[in-house]
């Protein structure tokens, strides 16, 4: 039942390792550097931790409360809306989403004016969603793990990019990191 643990841990650990441009581009130069970060989360660790989703999805567990219509729907409403927010941030930060790199500029514009991590928001949306849309013990294991994954991810990200752009942390300063402020006039 638990076989899906494999490939969802080691797909959040090749992730995490991605996090680590700086220190990677400094070891083995920005090239290099740039192109194990995107390996690591890319073409290890996005497409691993998806398997192990996956695999969650089909294990037979049992229910952890009965799903109806109106959690189905909302459930897939919660994962329309992150992709969403995924596709319109990698629209505004383009290939640095892909190869990060010791030279990029701060992306401060569109979704990044408002949030500092919108498509870690848009996942954690995501995994909600799928809790709702099947809501057995292994999907909520794998969401709970997920979103832990998260939280150690934009934490890995933040202190890397702190060390990248300097300007990054009066930006953090500025900007919330999950959910944006609203203000009243």
């Amino acid at each position: 039942m638990y076989w899906f643990l494999a490939p969802l841990l080691l797909g959040f650990a090749c992730n995490l390792a991605s996090a680590f441009t700086t220190s990677f581009s400094r070891r083995w130069g920005e090239r290099r550097g740039s192109l194990l970060t995107a390996v690591l989360r890319n073409v290890l660790g996005i497409p691993i931790w998806a398997i192990g989703f996956f695999l969650a999805a089909r294990a037979s567990s049992p229910e952890l409360w009965a799903s109806g219509t109106l959690t189905t729907v909302a459930g897939w409403l919660l994962i329309g809306a992150g992709a969403g927010l995924i596709v319109t941030a990698l629209v505004t930060i383009r290939w640095r989403a892909v190869t990060p790199s010791v030279r990029d500029v701060l992306a401060e514009g569109g979704l990044y004016a408002h949030v500092r991590h919108p498509m870690h928001a848009g996942t954690l949306l995501e995994f909600a969603g799928l809790l709702l849309v099947k809501p057995s013990a292994t999907i909520g294991l794998a969401c709970a793990l997920g979103a832990l994954w998260i939280l150690l991810q934009t934490k890995f990200e933040e202190w890397d990019l702190v060390r990248r752009q300097p300007a990054y942390r009066d930006y953090m300063d500025r900007v919330p990191r999950f959910l944006p402020r609203f203000r009243v006039k």
